[in-house]
């Protein structure tokens, strides 16, 4: 069994996901990263390799059942445990900036966009929560984002009040829910449960206007995922910062 951590990041082949890799990597820590396209998987840990990360790479599709048990089956057999936890893996199919189309916002597009950004992250969670109690302190990185705060959406003078995708933000702010709920009945662990926001950063989602950098974008992810005993937990925090649910 590995002596080093070891963390999980879903969609961890590209962007947020892969820079997060590289930098829990360069702490020491052993990175494996959930990807569908397994192929891609071993295409990013080559160049995760490449840059002195210990790494490998899983097939992890949030979509599929048989994945999750996959999952399971390999961190216990491999490594008896799980240290972290990050759940990365996110989609969005709106405009963010195309104006509140929430009356017409479909079912179709809710249940798309819920069973990534929330289902799926509770149901890995809870699959691999068994093998994070066996680690000696256990973190899991749920990916929020800002637009999943109710309190600044309702807030006419906040910087997203004019930014309403529904079925993205409604998803976060379920996601924010579940880590409340999780961090609250593991306050008695040694396990810390906290949702990022990574900030608006340069990424297929984010596009090419975000103010951010992917370096930067990884580090909310990365505190949150070493931090010490006496850190938080139940928190949404933005690069050390906490944010209003």
């Amino acid at each position: 069994m590995a002596a080093e951590k070891v963390a999980f990041i879903t969609g961890g082949n590209k962007g947020l996901g892969l820079e997060t890799a590289r930098q829990l990597g360069k702490l020491g820590i052993k990175v494996v990263i959930g990807s569908r396209d397994l192929e891609k998987g071993k295409e990013a840990v080559a160049k995760l390799k490449a840059d002195g990360v210990n790494a490998e790479a899983i097939k992890f599709d949030v979509l599929n059942p048989v994945d999750y048990k996959d999952a399971y089956k390999y961190f216990d057999q491999h490594y008896g445990r799980l240290d972290i936890l990050i759940n990365n893996a996110g989609i969005s199919k709106e405009d963010f900036m195309g104006g509140n189309k929430t009356s017409s916002t479909s079912p179709e597009l809710l249940h798309e966009t819920f069973d990534t950004n929330f289902f799926g992250v509770i149901q890995i969670t809870q699959t691999l929560l068994p093998l994070i109690r066996k680690a000696p302190a256990g973190r899991i990185v749920n990916l929020s984002s800002i637009l999943g705060s109710l309190a600044l959406h309702a807030d006419p003078k906040s910087p997203i009040y004019d930014a309403k995708a529904f079925a993205y933000d409604a998803s976060k702010a379920a996601l924010n829910s579940f880590t409340v709920h999780l961090a609250h009945e593991l306050k008695d662990t040694k396990i810390k449960v906290n949702s990022a926001h990574p900030g608006w950063v340069k990424t297929d989602m984010g596009g090419d206007a975000a103010p951010m950098e992917l370096p930067d974008g990884a580090k909310t992810s990365v505190a949150l995922a070493t931090l010490p005993d006496d850190g938080p937990t139940g928190a949404y925090i933005h690069l050390g910062e906490t944010l209003p649910w």
